[in-house]
């Protein structure tokens, strides 16, 4: 006689998803919270063009296939250059402004920032609000604070924290100065880049509590902090091994390049090969020596702009297979850049987490190794 066979089921897009974060004190949160609520009706798809994005609308699928969707551990964008992705009437043009992060993403941020059941969080950069959903479901939303920038990110943040279910404190204003209402907190944790620590974080967390930031300078470079608050109100920590970061908080954005840029100033050789400033931490290290410097290129050119100053680097190929650099303005910023990659590459190139920042009132400094080895100053 024939056993019947038990039927396979096969677990829905959300358990899915869940059970990838098995290993994790969120695999619950991730499971629970509806993340559907927080992409809204439609979100947007980068053409072949970066800058271009086009609309997948929830209404032209099906609903098995918009869960699908939904759940993949992808980012989804769901505003760009300020338009929702609800609003869009066609093909956008621009950069993303707010998006719901790949939810592997969110969880090593969460986990990075050590966050534990009795502690209480601010949040900066609310987002579509489901980060802070997954907090509010493992704290209680008496222990969450969240405060977003954009009034209408923070609007539909704001109704779908509350169709979940919860009850956060949600802000809107700008999250650099924090939220003092609430303070002290026990974690900060950051969902944008910062150029730089913002000294009212500081004041608003306690002493050994801590603060959790992915940071960006203008080059492109990116590191991931991690700091403790010392009972003289100072911040130190080291870069974690998690290349991670999240969009730039938009006044920490650089200021517009010139269209045109005429390489000038008296060409010698470099001392560094330039494609060294396409690994990551190269470009980390080369930002950390000029951190007011954006870069650009065209072809085989790599320059780099200040754009206060007026400074400017351009390098090209030699003929002899080496490279040329000009520069002209105040700062020497090729200089800058040489100095910077050659402490590096004599310490073995390490990866970001080889260095560390400490950040007091009046100065923040990175420094590799130790806190008495070579360092630079960060634009505060």
């Amino acid at each position: 006689m024939n056993t019947p066979q038990k039927p396979t089921v096969f677990p829905s897009p959300r358990n899915a998803l869940a059970d990838t974060f098995n290993n994790s004190s969120w695999r619950h949160a991730i499971d629970f919270v509806a993340r559907e609520l927080f992409l809204g009706n439609a979100v947007f798809q980068s053409t072949e063009r970066g800058d271009r994005w086009d609309v997948i609308r929830r209404v032209d699928m099906s609903a098995d296939d918009w869960l699908c969707l939904v759940y993949r551990d992808v980012t989804w964008v769901t505003q760009v250059n300020g338009i929702m992705a609800e609003q869009a009437t066609g093909r956008t043009s621009g950069v993303p402004t707010s998006s719901s992060t790949m939810p592997s993403l969110v969880v090593r941020m969460l986990e990075a920032a050590q966050i534990r059941e009795e502690d209480k969080v601010l949040e900066i950069g609310t987002g579509t609000g489901y980060s802070t959903a997954l907090m509010c479901y493992r704290l209680g939303d008496g222990r969450v604070t969240s405060i977003e920038y954009d009034p209408a990110v923070a609007a539909r943040a704001h109704n779908a924290i509350q169709a979940a279910g919860y009850a956060p404190t949600l802000a809107v204003g700008d999250g650099l100065a924090g939220y003092a209402d609430n303070a002290e907190y026990d974690r900060l944790i950051a969902t944008c880049s910062v150029r730089y620590i913002p000294v009212p974080w500081m004041w608003q967390v306690r002493d050994g509590g801590t603060i959790t930031t992915p940071m960006a300078g203008w080059m492109g470079g990116v590191a991931f902090a991690h700091l403790t608050l010392d009972d003289a109100g100072n911040a130190n920590g080291r870069f974690l091994s998690d290349d991670l970061y999240f969009m730039t908080a938009r006044p920490h954005l650089p200021h517009p390049l010139a269209s045109t840029l005429v390489p000038r100033g008296e060409p010698r050789e470099s001392r560094i090969d330039p494609n060294i400033l396409d690994d990551s931490t190269g470009l980390f290290v080369a930002q950390l020596g000029a951190p007011s410097a954006q870069r650009a290129g065209l072809g085989d050119e790599t320059i780099l702009l200040d754009v206060a100053t007026g400074s400017q680097a351009s390098t090209r190929k030699a003929a002899d297979g080496g490279w040329v650099v000009q520069q002209h303005g105040p700062l020497r910023l090729w200089d800058a850049v040489e100095d910077a990659i050659g402490i590096w590459r004599q310490a073995g190139s390490p990866h970001q987490s080889s260095f560390g920042l400490t950040v007091t009132p009046s100065w923040q400094r990175v420094w590799l190794g130790d806190v008495d080895g070579p360092s630079w100053d960060l634009p505060a």
